[in-house]
């Protein structure tokens, strides 16, 4: 649901602050400490930021795409950990459930998810299906009223964290590609659901990622999302809505290193002047600048036709592609404008050039969001 234009800058303006007095000042120790505080986590559930994406009926502020990619903007200008806290509650973690979830399913779940009292994960990724996502082995087999699932998942986002897993997992063997895959709702906790350790990463430090394996872990059939072999399906249409998310997050990056590089190359003296008075600094602020409103521009378009039921697969992908290598490039430049002081970590512009990095791999690498492009523009002949 849109919010109406005052409600919605009430909104914009308490998230803008909550970045700006308490998430900013802490970002360095978040870093250091490979954590976020428990503090600031239960400030964000009072905030309602785990139920941005959640209907108002179970309990969340079931925000139009438009108003969440602008709250996603605002939040990107803090250390992306900080997002990853909620993240997969807003999007990859509970959607295919909104979306495909029965009234059960959804009464029994959402609520949780909303609060942030329920953390949840998306298990789709393996060892041997990345990219290639329609290539799941991990397997269920049906055996009465359950499912056995039975396989492996890595760099699980939350796994560490996470009370319920959305388990992508093959029921047909036989099947080509995703047209075998089912997705299930795997509460965490079940014999033979294992967590592995958290891995040791460039960037991002305070969000975690796992491997997580099932050996022989039993899921009621009651907890499949949608239809037996629909799992891809879900997948795709969760991952159109994650991939808009995460362009929006990448365009709020990239204004903040923006504003820290104007600051800094004003207050900056080199030569008797500051490094804003010249041209060739001037030239890598005007072409972030142009990049990011770009961006911007087309993160909101896309999300504005999603909101009016259009189909944005191609928008989406272009969106993330857009935005994510923009935000590496203007973190390239940030570093560049900032000289010695940028690669040393006293400005925290060098740990903001490596979180980056990942928004051009999860959620589709940049060469899967060019192969849907492509694919996309054939089929509508242009």
């Amino acid at each position: 649901m849109a919010l109406d234009r005052e409600t919605r800058d009430q909104l914009l303006d308490m998230v803008a602050r909550f970045v700006a007095e308490r998430l900013r000042p802490i970002e360095a120790e978040v870093a250091e400490n490979d954590a976020v505080p428990e503090t600031v986590i239960a400030e964000m559930r009072d905030l309602g930021l785990f139920g941005l994406s959640i209907p108002e009926e179970h309990g969340g502020l079931g925000l139009s795409m438009e108003d969440e990619t602008l709250v996603a903007i605002e939040l990107g200008r803090a250390s992306p950990a900080f997002r990853s806290v909620f993240g997969t509650n807003v999007g990859i973690g509970s959607q295919g459930l909104v979306m495909f979830g029965t009234d059960a399913q959804k009464a029994k779940w959402l609520p949780g998810i909303a609060s942030g009292e329920t953390v949840t994960s998306f298990a789709l990724t393996e060892p041997e299906a990345g990219s290639d996502s329609a290539s799941v082995q991990t397997r269920a087999v049906r055996d009465g009223d359950d499912y056995v699932l039975t396989g492996s998942k890595r760099f699980i986002t939350n796994a560490g964290k996470a009370s319920l897993f959305t388990v992508m997992a093959r029921t047909d063997p036989d099947a080509k590609g995703g047209a075998g895959v089912s997705a299930f709702l795997v509460p965490a906790g079940l014999p033979g659901l294992h967590v592995g350790k958290a891995e040791k990463k460039m960037g991002q430090q305070g969000a975690h990622i796992h491997d997580v394996t099932f050996d022989g872990v039993r899921v009621p059939a009651e907890n499949r999302l949608g239809a037996e072999g629909e799992g891809f399906k879900v997948a795709m249409q969760v991952l159109d809505r994650g991939r808009l998310h995460i362009a929006a997050v990448c365009v709020g990056v990239a204004e903040r290193l923006i504003a820290d590089c104007v600051a800094y190359a004003s207050e900056r003296k080199q030569f008797g002047q500051p490094i804003a008075s010249f041209q060739l600094i001037q030239a890598m602020l005007a072409d972030s600048k142009t990049e990011a409103l770009a961006a911007r521009a087309l993160v909101l378009e896309t999300a504005r036709k999603r909101d009016a039921d259009q189909s944005v697969t191609l928008e989406a992908a272009a969106a993330k592609l857009f935005a994510s290598e923009m935000v590496g490039r203007v973190a390239d430049r940030a570093v560049q404008i900032f000289g010695g002081a940028g690669y040393v970590a006293d400005y925290g512009i060098e740990r903001l050039y490596r979180d980056v990095r990942i928004f051009r791999i999860y959620e589709g690498t940049s060469q899967i969001q060019q192969l849907v492009i492509a694919r996309e523009t054939l089929r509508r002949g242009g």
